[in-house]
This record gives C-alpha cells, structure tokens and sequence, in this order.
C-alpha cells in the first residue's frame, strides 16, 4: 500500500484579460499586497481567438505574472475566490465585467487553471472551484489535451510556461 505524500508547493500565477492598463496595475497590486512579491510580468499578448470576452471591452490583451514564493496547492480554491471578488471589485465603477483574472499553478508535471465552471475534464476542489489540467510536461516540452483552450496554444504562452517551470525547478532542486 502507497502512503500518502503530500506533495511540494506549486508555483501560483495569473492570467489577466481586459483592454485596461490601469485595471492590469490594480490587479497586480491587490494580488501582491495578498499573495506576495511578484516576479514575473508578460508583455501585452493580443487575445483574439474568442468572442466569449466581448463584453470586457475592445483590443483585449492578457499578461501572465508569478510570485517569487510558491504555494500550497490547496490554497487554490481561495485564491479562485478571491481573484472573483477582485474582479467584481475592479469592475465596479463600470456596468459590466472588465477584467478576467484566471490564477492557476505549476510543477514540474503540469499547469492547472481555476475555474467555477464544473465540466467533464475538471476535477472539483472545493467552494465552487474546479481544477483544469491545460498542459503536461513530457519529453522536454508541455502538451496539450484536447480541451486545451486555443490561446494556450499560443508560443507566447508557451514561453512563458517553459520559463516559469525552470524557475520553479531551480527552487527544488
């Protein structure tokens, strides 16, 4: 009989979408003052593969940041919340959504994202929050699965998510 391990902290980011550079600030402040420094930032990367983000606004970009400290995988359903209500806080001055933040971690094996929304691939964590596995990482690269959103297909993503997972193998090793 295997014994149960728990497994090492994971390394916590967010993917921000909106057409707002001031939202982007805010978002990035709020998530600092409560989970840390942050260590890493993206540049601007155009989204335009879905119309489901409409509503946020015109000329949608996402930017990907970290933070230096990993975190305990259980925390992600809190960290889901908190990045909902962060959005409806953000949001508020405006009669519509502005912002999408989408907080997800790594290991060395894969890429989670968080979501509410229960489908037939996601595994319920708890509060509402489901986990999406979007890659695994085998044979010196990540993969994908066949729900994979498109964007996360994109190289930019990839680069990113490649560079994020040698900093996170630098800090275990």
């Amino acid at each position: 009989m295997a014994k149960a391990v728990i497994p090492s902290k994971a390394l916590l980011f967010a993917g921000v979408l909106t057409s707002s550079d001031q939202l982007v600030l805010s978002a990035l402040e709020e998530m600092g003052a409560r989970y840390g420094k942050i260590d890493t930032i993206t540049q601007k990367i155009p989204f335009d593969l879905s119309s489901y983000y409409n509503s946020i606004g015109k000329n949608l970009y996402k930017i990907f940041f970290s933070f230096t400290d990993p975190v305990d995988r259980n925390m992600i359903a809190e960290i889901k919340i908190f990045t909902n209500n962060l959005e409806e806080k953000l949001s508020s001055s405006y009669n519509t959504r502005k912002i999408n933040i989408d907080p997800g971690y790594l290991t060395l094996s894969n890429v989670f994202l968080a979501s509410c929304k229960e489908y037939y691939h996601r595994m319920y964590v708890d509060k509402g929050v489901y986990l999406e596995n979007e890659y695994y990482f085998t044979k010196g690269k990540f993969e994908f699965f066949d729900w994979t959103y498109p964007d996360y297909k994109k190289s930019d993503y990839l680069d990113y998510f490649m560079m994020l997972r040698k900093k996170y193998r630098l800090m275990f090793s």
